[in-house]
């Protein structure tokens, strides 16, 4: 059983498509055991020690398994978590801007020893992988705070979890036999299942979209301005943890679905859910984005405005600025920038700041904290920027209590 779980599965996921750009690292890695390797893995959980993994290292887990994460199969140890939260980059040179990470507390970590197995437990309390424990290592959380996300403010919600979480990381392979149930199943595709799809409809130039917000028409202008110069489209918003008043992900996969059944054209547009977490580490977390995506297959990646920004904690043009730090070669894909879009009176559609000649009293200028007031008040957001059928979903998501 213990040879069986130090020899990883091949790290391709799926052969190697010429057309396609390739995975982060040169290889999509896969760390699901199947057939006789998933049953020794289950019965050697048995016996192990478990560690419970919450909700944002459960999304991780699934991230690294299917490889998302790619090139990662495992925790980061601690030489490979200093490089990265210093340089953004792992030991080898790779681009990689977040530190992943399994903090546990103290006196659990304790009683484990360098080299020990243990078993990955799901919310169910059942194991569903293993992780060889290779390194144990005290992190300074504040200074991996400041780095990270630019500040130390525990208001910050990527801070205050970081702050919060165990203080001792363990670092180690990790192979799975289960991934726990998806919140959407018909939208739950690995990075080999989505490169296969794309193959499929012959797509070649991929244009990525990342959201965690319901669509609107904004965010429906810029991606339908990119899809004209690729081959199609891979909506691809996160299911994955994200704060409390945040709008809830079956909401906003109700409002991304509607718009792309009356709006799109089905044979350009492909509809995805990435389960990773939502960290809110603005600039840095947009190039993490547009990596996992290229791990999907994407060859482009949109950077609007205040990209995986939270507060007033990040310039708006911040992330489209760290992209610009990286040669092209470095990331693989390409990054599509986008101003502010807006629908503008005076000229009669949707428009931007490097287009439109006009002032703000002629734009239709809605920021989320006055969207969500209107909802509360029974208001209908204007056409101008939401679609009726969107804005009919987020009204009656209000009036059921499901949004903040």
């Amino acid at each position: 059983m213990a040879q069986a779980l130090r020899q990883p599965l091949p790290e391709t996921g799926a052969e190697q498509d010429s057309t396609l750009v390739p995975p982060h690292g040169g290889s999509l890695v896969s760390r699901i055991l199947s057939g006789d390797g998933a049953e020794a893995a289950r019965e050697k959980a048995r016996s192990l020690r478990r560690i419970p993994l919450d909700e944002v290292r459960l999304a991780d887990v699934v991230c690294i398994a299917t490889g998302v994460y790619s090139p990662l199969t495992g925790f980061l140890g601690e030489g490979a978590y200093r490089s990265v939260v210093e340089e953004m980059r792992l030991p080898d040179g790779t681009v990689w801007p977040l530190p992943i990470t399994l903090p546990v507390p103290a006196a659990l970590a304790a009683g484990l020893r360098d080299g020990e197995e243990v078993a990955l437990a799901g919310p169910d309390g059942e194991p569903l992988g293993i992780l060889r424990v290779e390194e144990r290592y005290r992190p300074d959380r504040e200074a991996e705070a400041v780095k990270v996300y630019g500040t130390a403010d525990p208001a910050h919600p990527g801070v205050r979890r970081t702050l919060r979480q165990g203080e001792v990381y363990l670092a180690g392979p990790i192979w799975v036999w289960r991934l726990p149930p998806q919140p959407f199943p018909d939208l739950a595709m690995t990075p080999a299942e989505i490169r296969a799809a794309f193959r499929a409809r012959g797509w070649c130039r991929v244009v990525a979209f990342q959201t965690r917000n319901p669509i609107h028409r904004a965010h429906e202008y810029i991606t339908k301005v990119a899809l004209e110069q690729v081959d199609g489209l891979f909506l691809n918003p996160l299911v994955g943890p994200t704060k409390e008043d945040d709008i809830p992900a079956d909401v906003r996969v109700a409002c991304y679905r509607v718009l792309l059944e009356h709006y799109y054209p089905a044979g350009r547009v492909l509809l995805a859910a990435f389960p990773a977490p939502m960290r809110y580490a603005g600039p840095r977390e947009a190039i993490f984005h547009a990596l996992c995506r290229k791990n999907y297959g994407a060859s482009h990646f949109i950077v609007g405005r205040d990209h995986a920004g939270v507060g007033n904690y990040y310039g708006p043009y911040d992330a489209q600025r760290l992209f610009r730090r990286f040669r092209p070669e470095e990331l693989g894909i390409t990054p599509v920038f986008f101003d502010r879009a807006f629908w503008c009176r005076r000229c009669g559609g949707m428009a931007t700041d490097k287009t439109c000649p006009h002032r703000d009293d002629d734009r239709v200028l809605l920021s989320g904290t006055q969207v969500r007031q209107m909802l509360r008040e029974g208001q209908v957001p204007p056409p101008e920027f939401t679609r009726p059928e969107v804005a009919a979903l987020l009204v009656a998501a209000v009036r059921k209590g499901a949004t903040p």
